[in-house]
């Protein structure tokens, strides 16, 4: 068994079950063929890599192979899209940085409609933070970045905008500022200044949305009642939206909400303002696909609220 993809799902099956014959089943092969497997696994490793102890669980040699595994895997996925281009020479290969939370909203709007136009392009998704996908771009690591707030850029990196959405205050049921019956409040239903002092759950310092937020706080002279930061909108979100606070998030996460009993107090643009972007290195040579790529985004509705 030299496949280090097949042998992680081997183990990650076995982990879950806890159980040969079940984890067999799951994998469709015998239960005979799943022990052997692992035996001779071990036998060459010359170490236990799995306790069989209930539940089960990996040894400590075999934690330090699961991660050689995944690594390798890791390495073996980045080969393949390194060598993409020498495989499939009439293919242009654009690398797109974002982060995830992002991501989830922008790609399926800008990616299946553009690959179906466009069959010799091939497109490789890096997830990671704004700065990291700043440094990407100005190293030439990939070919563009997709964001917010390009107010925020670094020198050296050419934005094209379109696109922005409405932010909110998401107000669980539980707070003492609930409206039952209500979902989006009017602006002036509440307190800005007042909701601030509650207790908040924000995303992390690094974010753009935490910049303006950080703003807000300074603005109202308000010393804010932080109680947990997430590097995920999302997770803020979702962790506020189940009672633990008050938070700031998009419409374009809160639609998927719309019939949970939270209120929503939109901001004006003046007080947060998220625009969208498609980042090139500046002075750089655009490739056909990129140019194509470009031009496929400025056409796009990225508009978000919520009605």
């Amino acid at each position: 068994m030299n496949d280090p993809e097949t042998v992680l799902h081997y183990l990650d099956v076995l982990l879950k079950e806890s159980n040969f014959t079940k984890a067999a089943r799951e994998l469709y092969i015998s239960q005979p063929y799943l022990t052997q497997t692992l035996k001779r696994i071990e036998k060459k490793l010359g170490v236990q890599i799995l306790n069989r102890n209930m539940p089960f669980s990996l040894t400590e040699a075999g934690t330090k192979y699961y991660k050689y595994l995944e690594k390798a895997v890791s390495r073996k996925n980045k080969l393949e899209q390194d060598l993409l281009k020498y495989s499939h020479p009439d293919r242009e290969i654009i690398k797109i940085t974002v982060l995830e939370s992002l991501g989830t909203f922008l790609l399926p709007t800008l990616l299946p409609s553009f690959l179906k136009e466009n069959s010799n392009i091939s497109i490789q998704i890096i997830e990671c933070s704004p700065r990291r996908s700043e440094n990407l771009l100005l190293s030439e690591e990939v070919d563009c970045y997709l964001g917010q707030t390009p107010k925020s850029l670094s020198k050296g990196i050419l934005p094209y905008l379109n696109g922005s959405e409405t932010y909110y205050v998401v107000i669980p049921q539980g707070s003492p500022y609930f409206t039952p019956g209500k979902f989006i409040l009017p602006q002036d239903a509440i307190s800005l200044k007042e909701l601030l002092k509650e207790p908040l759950i924000l995303s992390t310092g690094g974010s753009a949305i935490r910049h303006q937020v950080n703003g807000l706080l300074q603005k109202y002279k308000i010393t804010p009642n932080i109680i947990l930061e997430s590097k995920s909108v999302l997770t803020a979100t979702g962790l506020s939206i189940n009672g633990l606070g008050i938070t700031i998030s998009s419409a374009s996460i809160l639609k998927r909400y719309n019939q949970v009993p939270i209120n929503l107090l939109p901001l004006e643009s003046d007080l947060i303002s998220i625009n969208y972007f498609l980042a090139v290195k500046a002075n750089r040579k655009l490739t056909p696909g990129l140019k194509k790529l470009i031009s496929h985004f400025n056409k796009l509705d990225l508009n978000e609220n919520i009605k």
